[in-house]
């Protein structure tokens, strides 16, 4: 179960967009570089680095604004005062980087303090810097740290200059959707941006749905669209009901599947329950698809569950049942836990009745062996 959750955390920490700034990995791994690669530095920007006691203040370092910006410690130094600065101070250091954001916005130190003032700065410094990106949002969101400055804008420029920027993504959407960078501003753009102006990204995808959901970009993206555009993913979804029985069972796919059974309309939920009767044993013990199951086990309703109980309990011709075999796999083990988690008490009592007589020849196998020990304290405490 640890390596299963683990695993899904994994998923979902890729499925993040990372902007630490004191804390940035980005920053440690590229130190070395910043150090072996530069031309020169000033005396003021080498004095800072060596003078760990003194106090400098933004003022100090005016006319080295950018040289700064673009050093590890300069950046991290600056980034930090522009949380806390009066609106001169403010104003001292936008008039300097102004001339080189576009540059700064690509470089792996320097868009850290584009980010900043676009999350401190006036609005007037905030719609300076949009207008700057005009003409180059795509080369930015293709880029590794022009992508993060392009999604903090979407997160605190106004409604206006948001629809003009990713207007320019028009044409290259899918091209973004599968790019390792590009991916995360199309995700910003359908949480922040108001769905009339993003009308040509929902566009995009139709006929797309499979290809994107069996993406290790693209199934995120596809989630995205699902939380968030509400009025706008009934046609997506029709056609993602076409495939549900390949998705349950891709690597990438069977995320978008169980998204829709978390979050998903009722009925929408029932369709892809539906999808996977008849095929419990089999679904369960695949790598992917087992984890569909049980999110169709957690969040179908008690007639649905019943149905999913009765197929698996059914005695076959030799004796056996698909819940024993499943009780002995590597991955249906799970779902035969997760049954015995969420189900109500007589449905709980139904399993155990058909565990029961098995319990035994269980044990020599090597899955579901902690299974089968909770098994046997829940019965001996019954029977005290």
């Amino acid at each position: 179960m640890l390596q299963r959750e683990l695993a899904n955390s994994n998923y979902n920490k890729n499925n993040q967009v990372s902007s630490p700034i004191v804390n940035s990995s980005v920053v440690h791994n590229q130190s070395n570089n910043n150090d072996a690669n530069h031309i020169s530095r000033s005396a003021l920007l080498e004095e800072f680095r060596n003078n760990k006691l003194k106090k400098y203040e933004l003022k100090d370092i005016i006319g080295n604004i950018v040289e700064f910006s673009g050093d590890q410690h300069g950046s991290r130094f600056i980034q930090q005062k522009l949380e806390t600065a009066n609106n001169e101070d403010k104003q001292m250091v936008f008039d300097e980087i102004k001339p080189k954001a576009l540059h700064l916005m690509t470089d792996v130190f320097g868009n850290y303090v584009i980010q900043k003032f676009f999350e401190y700065g006036s609005a007037s410094q905030k719609a300076v810097l949009a207008k700057i990106m005009e003409g180059h949002v795509l080369s930015l969101s293709l880029q590794m740290y022009g992508c993060r400055v392009v999604q903090k804008a979407l997160e605190h420029i106004q409604e206006e200059q948001q629809a003009k920027l990713i207007k320019e993504l028009d044409g290259n959407v899918l091209k973004c959707v599968k790019d390792q960078n590009g991916n995360h501003v199309i995700q910003k753009a359908i949480e922040r941006v108001a769905p009339e102006h993003i009308q040509f990204i929902i566009d995009a995808f139709h006929g797309q749905v499979y290809s994107l959901a069996t993406h290790p970009y693209g199934c995120r993206v596809i989630q995205r669209i699902f939380e968030n555009c509400t009025n706008e993913h009934d046609s997506l979804l029709e056609e993602l009901h076409r495939y549900t029985f390949n998705l349950i069972q891709d690597q990438y796919g069977n995320y978008v599947i169980q998204h829709v059974l978390e979050h998903g309309d009722p009925e929408d939920k029932s369709l892809v329950i539906s999808k996977v009767m008849g095929q419990i044993l089999i679904l369960s013990k695949h790598k992917f698809a087992s984890n569909v199951i049980e999110k169709c086990v957690t969040n179908g309703t008690r007639e649905e569950r019943q149905k999913m109980i009765d197929e698996v309990i059914k005695v076959k011709s030799d004796g056996s049942s698909d819940l024993i075999n499943m009780m002995k796999d590597q991955f249906a083990n799970y779902v035969v836990q997760k049954m015995l988690d969420v189900v109500d008490k007589d449905q709980h009592d139904l399993l155990i009745t058909k565990i029961k007589p098995h319990l035994q020849s269980l044990k020599k196998y090597t899955y579901g062996k902690h299974l089968i020990q909770r098994l046997e304290l829940e019965i001996n405490s019954n029977n005290e």
